[in-house]
């Protein structure tokens, strides 16, 4: 179900989809308290672009999931803790678009990357919500960027 467009710097913590939530739940506090204000840099992100539309939340592959559904502007975005790994989570796109390889050019030194798929992060780091935000940008827009190119 669609999640009502935010307006920048502001979201509601309520879930939505009542499986999306309870997915949070089961996660570590420290990972928890991650991968929520990562939810909120995407809703903040997002609402912050012309052309993006509401977000849907969703799960994909028992993953908390963000999509443009109703503009199809973007590529999914997905987040969870890293397997067997309490102090590890990540951010994952698709790994058919261009979008880690761009992540890579732009962000050499600041991200461990996981092949053409996902930034990990670590739950004892600051969340890198400059940059963090740039690549949910290009992920929310792919699509977009693509049409103009054409």
């Amino acid at each position: 179900m669609p999640v009502k467009k935010q307006k920048a710097n502001t979201i509601s913590s309520r879930f939505q989809n009542p499986k999306v939530a309870e997915v949070f739940k089961e996660y570590p506090n420290a990972v928890r308290e991650k991968l929520l204000a990562l939810r909120e840099l995407i809703f903040e992100t997002a609402g912050s672009i012309d052309g993006v539309g509401n977000l849907e939340e969703t799960l994909k592959w028992g993953q908390p999931s963000y999509l443009t559904p109703i503009t199809k502007s973007g590529s999914t975005i997905r987040i969870d803790k890293l397997p067997a790994q309490d102090d590890r989570y990540a951010i994952y796109f698709h790994c058919q678009t261009n979008l880690v390889s761009t992540f890579r050019e732009l962000f050499p030194k600041r991200f461990d990357f996981e092949g053409d798929r996902a930034i990990r992060l670590n739950v004892k780091d600051p969340l890198p919500k400059k940059e963090l935000g740039v690549c949910i940008s290009l992920a929310l827009t792919y699509h977009l960027d693509k049409r103009k190119k054409k």
